[in-house]
């Protein structure tokens, strides 16, 4: 049985990941901030916060495959004074260090989760692996700079490396955009995105564990790059309108010029808010199909309307409880 290292394992993508990876056999070492359990009573491994003088060496040992999801996520109201030293501390400085010790620990191959932000945030024609990296915001740079000096140590160590470039991930308990869209939906009120049209790559969190797994030990995916996607564009508005079927609503969107909201938006300071909504960001995941033979689990439109309906559960039952605290 392979045993696979999970970084950032209590998270929303990490969480996910382990449990997939229990199903299909491995023998998992999930890895968080902070001790515990998840799951089926899986021993979550307390690390800290991570940096580049973490000490790795205990956890990997017996260890064939390392897959790195932990960062320090793009967050649009960081008050961190120095956002791009705070990033690389995480996304960088960490990331090599784990994947030096790896290397001499004699792990395999190891996955790094990237983001589809080290391409750019918007395109005239679907990204691909080859296009020239386009970053604009810090997080997206603090990744094409881990992904640079993982890709050296690679080539120094003979280490395996895969590299994963995620648009948007979404799920019922995502947080970010995908969160915010939820919970605009389930309020009721009307929303000025009935002409957000613009043609949006995504990726259901199960499509994304069923990928990453399959990266994990097929021979052709060792020292690439891909892209991944549910391989159905949304746009924003489409995307309100599933999640609003999923809640059992009727969607209130009211139709705003682009223009007018962009201004609007430049006003109040919500500019980047925007861009990711009205945007258009697609993916072309023809690498990960061919020479993978990778197909989506699941499909778009189903996926967004299951995250809706999970959350929405979810939600009733946290309500239920409250009141009976009360």
């Amino acid at each position: 049985m392979s045993r696979v290292l999970v970084t950032g394992a209590a998270g929303f993508v990490g969480r996910a990941l382990t449990r997939h990876l229990l199903g299909l056999g491995f023998d998992v070492c999930a890895v968080g901030r902070r001790a515990g359990t998840i799951e089926e009573m899986v021993p979550l491994h307390g690390i800290g916060t991570i940096n580049g003088a973490t000490d790795w060496h205990g956890l990997l040992s017996g260890v064939s495959y390392v897959v790195h999801c932990a960062a320090r996520a793009h967050k649009l109201n960081d008050r961190n004074p120095d956002r791009m030293a705070a990033f690389r501390e995480t996304n960088v400085a960490a990331s090599l260090a784990l994947a030096r010790q790896a290397a001499a620990a004699g792990v395999r191959r190891f996955i790094f989760l990237s983001s589809i932000g080290v391409n750019g945030n918007w395109t005239i024609r679907p990204f691909t692996e080859e296009d020239v990296p386009q970053p604009v915001e810090d997080y997206a740079r603090s990744k094409l700079e881990a992904e640079t000096g993982l890709r050296q140590l690679a080539t120094n160590t003979g280490m395996e490396l895969v590299i994963i470039r995620p648009p948007l991930v979404y799920g019922p308990d995502a947080p970010g955009n995908f969160g915010r869209l939820l919970a605009l939906a389930a309020s009721g009120l009307p929303l000025p995105l009935g002409a957000a049209d613009a043609p949006r790559s995504f990726v259901a969190r199960d499509n994304l564990v069923d990928f990453i797994s399959t990266t994990i030990m097929h021979p052709r995916a060792a020292d690439q790059i891909f892209l991944v996607a549910d391989g159905q564009d949304l746009s924003t508005a489409k995307m309100l309108r599933l999640i609003a079927g999923g809640l059992g609503r009727s969607p209130h969107l009211v139709t705003v010029p682009p223009t007018f909201l962009f201004w609007m938006s430049g006003l109040l300071g919500k500019r980047a808010l925007l861009d990711r909504l009205l945007s258009p960001l697609q993916v072309d995941t023809a690498k990960a199909r061919n020479m993978l033979d990778w197909r989506p689990l699941v499909a778009a439109e189903i996926a967004v309307q299951d995250a809706a309906r999970q959350w929405h559960t979810r939600k009733s039952v946290q309500s239920e409880l409250r009141r009976g605290r009360a």
